[in-house]
């Protein structure tokens, strides 16, 4: 199932992508069906509803049908239950840190044996605890976005950025999950637009409590354009991931690069705990896949357009306020 969360009229509907259009998974019920309320409804509803919604998708009633034309996407799971952003991608790491160490030498008389002095000293050199375990932060989940929408720069930021990322969602609750039995616990996968603004968040990490309000501001966390149920997904780590900025691709990569896997996370997370339904997960950044590793900046009116083979685009037009 590729699944969304659409607008059509007034009302905010879980519908599911059948080709080019729409299906409104409530209308064709044909009743109240509170499982098909929502997503989040959908996902803590448990397999025998997502089966219920799979055979509604292959009647796929042509009354309860839209075209995409008349259906505004939302974010597939507009409030999720938590939010994780993980860096379970640590190739993008190594570059980043080697790109904050020639920023830090740029400010000395002699760049060059400044940035050689930076990385022996072993300042910029990735903690082995990233390789050791699942490291992550707790995101802003009501901060979420979708696909097609103008992502509204904070005015008090100058270094507009993205990151491409995937995710999994979590569809039954996990608790002391095994390596081997974690991905039972997977609804789907989504793609992630971690936006970031670079210039409010570079000082705020030296604090060593995290990034704040450099990835903390309205929209700025993307989730898109649906969400895939594995069963569609084929492979999960032999994905092609792109990033294309105004029709040029800046970044293509895939989801096998992961260091850690979506697996080890909920393994790592559920011990002694519970994760929830609606919980995302995000990968981490690809390598390649930011401005800030690429030294590029993103100005005001560029198009972005994040693509994970299988999923779809996540696609956003970033704009100054008005």
């Amino acid at each position: 199932m590729k699944l969304v969360t659409f607008v059509r009229g007034e009302a905010q509907r879980l519908g599911a992508l059948v080709e080019d259009r729409v299906l409104d998974l409530q209308a064709a019920a044909a009743g109240a069906a509170p499982a098909f309320a929502s997503m989040l409804a959908l996902i803590e509803a448990g397999p025998e509803a997502w089966d219920a919604a799979r055979a509604l998708i292959a009647k796929a009633n042509v009354d309860a049908m839209h075209d995409l034309a008349d259906a505004r996407l939302l974010a597939p799971l507009p409030r999720p239950t938590r939010l994780r952003d993980c860096s379970l991608m640590l190739e993008h790491m190594d570059v980043v840190l080697m790109q904050m160490a020639r920023r830090a030498a740029e400010e000395e008389s002699d760049p060059d044996a400044a940035y050689e002095r930076l990385m022996a000293s072993g300042k910029y050199a990735l903690n082995p605890t990233f390789k050791k375990q699942c490291v992550y932060y707790n995101a802003d989940h009501t901060s979420v976005s979708g696909t097609e929408v103008d992502i509204v720069w904070p005015s008090y930021s100058d270094y507009i950025d993205f990151e491409l990322e995937w995710a999994c969602v979590i569809g039954r609750p996990a608790r002391d999950a095994t390596r081997e039995r974690a991905a039972e616990h997977i609804f789907g996968y989504t793609i992630l637009n971690d936006w970031s603004a670079r210039d409010v968040q570079m000082p705020l990490m030296y604090t060593m409590n995290g990034p704040g309000e450099g990835k903390d501001f309205p929209g700025s966390w993307g989730i898109g354009p649906c969400i895939v149920t594995p069963d569609e997904i084929g492979d999960p780590y032999d994905l092609t991931m792109t990033a294309t900025i105004n029709g040029v691709q800046w970044t293509r990569g895939t989801t096998g690069s992961m260091y850690h896997r979506f697996e080890d996370a909920i393994a790592q997370f559920s011990r002694e705990k519970t994760i929830l339904p609606g919980e995302v997960l995000g990968s981490g950044t690809v390598l390649g896949g930011c401005g800030f590793e690429l030294g590029r900046k993103l100005s005001p009116g560029d198009l972005v357009e994040l693509e994970v083979q299988n999923i779809g685009v996540l696609r956003n037009r970033v704009v100054r306020a008005s």
